[in-house]
């Protein structure tokens, strides 16, 4: 039983924990924005087509644009699936843990350099989801916007007076449609009405959490870049070690073979 949980105590410390929390962070990040996202856009579509941009070639650059989008978040959560696990491979292959686990291992300039390759693809990833974060602010300011204005309408200041209908939204000032697009601009009660659809509520609130989710995996991914520009270190130390140890152990040997050698001539000449 002694042993058995011995066993167990030395397998979790060979977890690499700091990996696997940034793996858990990256997963749910890209989970959250690629699947609010994808419901986001498509009800922003809907909400387009049924009360701002109602005839269907003012939209149909947008339209196509969206379901591009829709197809580049299938192919981002692809791609960070496999990503996450590969690096956290490599945070179970290089953390010292597993070293002491599986005792003293050789590091190539090969490993080295696919740890040097990592470091390099999650800076630049990082770079790309801070530019993915900021774009995903914009709807949410874009919707943020639309319900500031539903919430002036429903103010007992302004609701039912004359002046209701004219506080407007006009979505052609976002250049999402072009300026030629009918109706384009939304008043008043219809544009209160908007506001209580189950699409504009949606869709808001997925937007947001989108946005979130970019955050997160842009933390996930600094955290990632931490850990293996650590691992990095580690490895161009061990390789240091690893050939001072080779060094050392060849010296020894020539030394054990000079004493041999000097004890063979003077058995000789007794």
């Amino acid at each position: 039983m002694r042993g058995c949980f011995e066993c167990c105590i030395k397998c979790l410390g060979g977890v690499p924990y700091a990996s696997l929390v940034a793996t858990i962070l990256c997963f749910s990040g890209v989970a959250l924005f690629c699947g609010c996202g994808h419901v986001a856009l498509a009800g922003t579509v809907a909400i387009l087509e049924q009360h701002f941009s109602t005839n269907t070639s003012d939209h149909a650059l947008l339209s196509e644009v969206i379901q591009l989008m829709q197809y580049v978040i299938y192919g981002i959560a692809s791609f960070f699936f496999l990503y996450g696990i590969i690096l956290l491979a490599e945070g179970f292959y290089t953390t010292s843990a597993v070293k002491e686990l599986h005792g003293e291992f050789k590091t190539t300039a090969c490993g080295r350099c696919i740890s040097g390759m990592f470091v390099f693809l999650t800076y630049v990833l990082g770079v790309a989801w801070l530019g993915v974060f900021g774009f995903s602010a914009v709807p949410v300011f874009m919707f943020y916007n639309i319900w500031s204005t539903c919430e002036v309408i429903k103010s007992p200041q302004t609701n039912g007076t004359a002046g209701v209908e004219q506080i407007c939204v006009d979505i052609r000032q976002y250049g999402i449609i072009p300026w030629n697009a009918f109706p384009g601009r939304i008043c008043g009660s219809a544009l209160e009405n908007i506001c209580n659809t189950n699409e504009f509520y949606m869709s808001y609130h997925l937007f947001i959490v989108a946005c979130a989710g970019a955050g997160a995996t842009v933390i996930a991914l600094i955290h990632f870049l931490m850990i293996l520009s650590s691992n990095w270190a580690y490895l161009k130390d061990a390789s240091k070690m690893q050939a001072y140890q080779d060094i050392k152990a060849k010296e020894e040997q020539e030394l054990q073979d000079i004493q041999s050698r000097s004890k063979e001539q003077l058995n000789s000449y007794t």
